[in-house]
């Protein structure tokens, strides 16, 4: 993490300061609190605000309250076991929970939110279970078609360094406001494939989690640089994956390096990308996976109308398209429309709607739930 500047650093003790906030190791007050009947308990000493509600993705806004001595707190749910994000709104101020280490870092500053485990009675999926586990690996490389220095992280399934296998590939691309860390520290990626590999659920494989940004540098210390507003440049990003990432990938590991053993997946962003860059590359990849997410534009633009050009051989060049969207996600309209345009071109697919919004716990499931159909 890059040290906060000397003006960001005045501005938090100002801030601290007028609300008379506390961030001490010696405080002794605990938030969030979990308790064993899934009840969670948020709490905040700031004697000088005048209110402080706590908001997340757990359910609807909280107004806390203030006792005697200036502490904030509210009592919510039972909220099922799994992992959530909040924060506070602070006299209509948003700060994270300054009693909370665990913070999951946005691309973008005000994705920046803390986090909220509700353990299960049992491990999850996705939890770190006693069983073999793969490698994360990072390489920072520079990007010949995007002229910069760009990092994508791999995980390598268990044994990979023992074995002299090669292996099919998975490029996993993550939504907006994410980066080429979030699949495996959020969407727990590694975890979920280490514990499906245990149950023979799935073959291995290997995949490869890049920056999500067409032409957008990543400094040594592995933080994105990207202009105020700006989401990158597609095109330059597709570039990257065909003509940067893949190369490099099958020149530094055992991969199987042909279109039937190479899929392309992702939510959100990264799942309009995999949409496009998948259909629009079927001499690249069989195997395409668009989570929360649909493509703009209806059956007259690319790939899509050179796909109704001729279906038949589009349909014989795809193992598996698969698309998923929860049915209260804002992207559910513009998923179920991809899913009728394929239809309508004759383009085979699955689609599924499901339960849940927009956030990782769906994609963590939805991750768990396709992994066993790659690579058959």
């Amino acid at each position: 993490m890059r040290p906060l500047s000397t003006k960001v650093a005045v501005l938090l003790c100002v801030f601290f300061t007028v609300y008379g906030l506390t961030w001490s190791q010696n405080d002794n007050i605990v938030s969030p609190e979990v308790s064993e009947d899934g009840m969670v308990t948020f709490r905040l000493y700031a004697p000088k605000a005048e209110s402080v509600i706590v908001t997340g993705d757990f359910g609807d806004p909280a107004d806390m309250k203030k006792n005697a001595d200036g502490l904030w707190s509210v009592t919510i749910g039972p909220i099922e076991p799994e992992e959530y994000i909040y924060y506070y709104l602070l006299d209509s101020v948003r700060m994270l929970d300054p009693y909370n280490p665990r913070v999951k870092i946005g691309y973008v500053v005000t994705t920046t939110v803390s986090l909220l485990e509700v353990p299960t009675s049992e491990p999850a999926f996705y939890d770190v279970q006693d069983v073999p586990h793969g490698e994360i690996r990072t390489h920072v490389y520079k990007s010949k078609s995007n002229n910069v220095t760009r990092e994508l992280t791999v995980y390598l399934p268990p044994g990979y360094d023992e074995s002299n296998t090669s292996y099919p590939v998975l490029y996993l691309l993550h939504g907006f406001a994410n980066d080429q860390h979030s699949w495996h520290k959020h969407g727990r990626a590694n975890e979920i494939l280490d514990n499906l590999l245990a149950q023979d659920a799935i073959d291995p494989f290997i995949v490869v989690m890049p920056l999500g940004y067409g032409g957008v540098r990543v400094n040594g210390d592995g933080t994105g640089i990207q202009p105020e507003g700006v989401r990158g440049d597609p095109d330059l990003y597709g570039r990257d994956i065909l003509e940067d990432i893949i190369p490099m990938i099958e020149e530094k590991y055992r991969t199987i390096p042909d279109r039937n053993h190479r899929a392309i997946m992702g939510f959100s962003m990264g799942g309009g990308q995999a949409a496009r860059f998948g259909l629009g590359n079927l001499d690249h990849f069989s195997y395409i996976g668009v989570m929360s997410a649909g493509m703009r534009g209806g059956m007259d633009v690319e790939p899509l109308k050179t796909l109704a050009a001729n279906a038949d051989k589009a349909n014989d060049m795809i193992d598996l398209l698969w698309v998923a969207c929860g049915r209260d996600d804002f992207a559910f309209e513009g998923a179920k429309m991809f899913s009728e345009n394929l239809n309508k071109i004759g383009i085979k697919h699955t689609f599924n709607e499901t339960e849940g919004e927009h956030h990782w716990r769906v994609w963590r499931r939805y991750l768990r739930e396709v992994a066993p159909l790659l690579f058959k």
